[in-house]
């Protein structure tokens, strides 16, 4: 078995050898930031950041000054009294640090929200441009992830798909 298996690839390695496969390769960031719609995804995220923290900085303000009321009165209140407003600062206190929390999760959701038609736009674009170019594939050279390319095989499409893209809005 391991001869016939061995006897196979010394036959087929001169094969795949020969046949030059093509691929295209480019910066997925750099294309999806080209999209007039990237523009306006991140305006829209800035609007909703703002939001958050404008209702994160109210919130602890009130706290503050409740804070500081509660500083200001504590030696002249009853024992219960005094308990009761600790309690009612600890579950300001606790709301804060939920909100904080949440709002920090539904900004991340928000933004892979507003990332994922992008994406599908440019995978599509990928598709049909590595079709039409007859790439057996195209590989995201984000994050170092393709140190060397030798140019006899692989293509940058990097500023013709953002052509695309940009024509296609």
């Amino acid at each position: 078995m391991r001869k016939t298996l061995f006897l196979i690839i010394v036959l087929l390695t001169p094969l795949a050898v020969s046949a030059q496969v093509k691929f295209g390769y480019l910066s997925y960031s750099e294309a999806i930031k080209a999209m007039p719609e990237y523009a306006v995804m991140q305006q829209n995220l800035a609007s909703l950041r703002t939001q958050y923290a404008d209702e994160t900085k109210r919130s602890e303000e009130e706290f503050n000054e409740k804070y500081q009321l509660f500083l200001e009165g504590q030696k002249e209140l009853d024992e219960p009294i005094l308990q009761k407003r600790q309690a009612e600062l600890q579950e300001l206190l606790s709301k804060g640090v939920s909100f904080k929390a949440e709002a920090e999760r539904l900004l991340k959701q928000a933004e892979a929200d507003m990332y994922a038609p992008l994406k599908s736009r440019l995978d599509s674009v990928l598709r049909s441009f590595g079709m039409e170019m007859g790439y057996a594939f195209i590989l995201n050279t984000d994050g170092g992830a393709l140190p060397f390319v030798n140019p006899e095989y692989g293509e940058d499409i990097t500023a013709a798909v953002i052509n695309i893209l940009v024509k296609n809005s």
